[in-house]
């Protein structure tokens, strides 16, 4: 009799989609797998990356580069997320994502709102982000898999991953003016939401880098800290309410 094949994968919860989604969204670097044009072989490759509104994974990288002509000539492509922390590298939580790559072309529509994501994120790669031999691509996620930490394994879609599409749209369009209306005038809001919503206790001078359907990015030099909203927004038009929310609760706790 042929022994049947133990699934090692859980049922998937709150729990394990709000990891997944604080890997993608929290990560400035990840792993890039392609397949080599040449030999067919995979090859991998370290990548900075950030995220649109909707949570695709952006890139920025140079034609040159041998990993961005596997993209071209093969979209399949995948990315590992996650940092190895201390001790056991395999006992902190890290997911690979599927995706399918899309240039954005400087003629597109797309590009200003992408490389404005991107660059907020990454603002010393505006050295070479108008280089000619430079690109953007847009990496559509299929799939993930979540691996939490020894026997925490997880099948994440698309659609567990990514915020609502709708709403994301439309703060394609709020976020920015938002977004530095917040690093102008409320940079001690920002601090205060840093150490009771990210539990970052030192005083660091935290910048806001962009706004999504289910919280916000920070960023202080290279370290990164990420928001999530006590609830995913339903329009753009919650986003100011939210944010005076969040700032008057930190501030009620940091008083009391």
């Amino acid at each position: 009799m042929a022994e049947t094949k133990k699934d090692v994968l859980r049922p998937t919860d709150a729990e394990a989609i709000r990891l997944g989604r604080t890997l993608l969204r929290a990560a400035r670097h990840a792993a890039l797998a392609v397949l080599e044009p040449e030999s067919g072989w995979p090859l991998a490759s370290r990548v900075s990356v950030a995220t649109d509104c909707a949570g695709r994974p952006l890139i920025l990288v140079s034609t040159l580069s041998t990993h961005t002509g596997g993209l071209v000539a093969d979209a399949r492509c995948a990315l590992l997320f996650g940092e190895a922390g201390k001790g056991d590298p395999l006992a902190h939580p890290r997911m690979t994502l599927k995706c399918r790559a899309e240039r954005i072309g400087r003629e597109s529509e797309d590009h200003a709102g992408v490389a404005q994501r991107f660059l907020a994120r990454h603002p010393k790669a505006a050295l070479y982000a108008d280089f000619a031999d430079f690109s953007y691509f847009r990496l559509e996620p299929e799939e993930a898999s979540l691996n939490g930490g020894f026997g925490k394994a997880y099948r994440l879609t698309r659609e567990e991953l990514m915020s609502d599409a709708a709403v994301a749209r439309a703060l394609e369009r709020a976020g920015p003016g938002a977004v530095a209306h917040m690093n102008d005038d409320h940079r001690d809001a920002i601090a205060l939401c840093a150490k009771h919503f990210a539990g970052v206790a030192e005083p660091f001078d935290w910048r806001m880098t962009g706004i999504d359907p289910d919280g916000f990015d920070l960023m202080v030099g290279d370290r990164a800290a990420r928001i999530f909203f006590a609830e995913p927004l339903k329009s753009a038009g919650q986003m100011r309410e939210m944010l005076v929310q969040m700032a008057r609760v930190a501030r009620g706790r940091e008083a009391g």
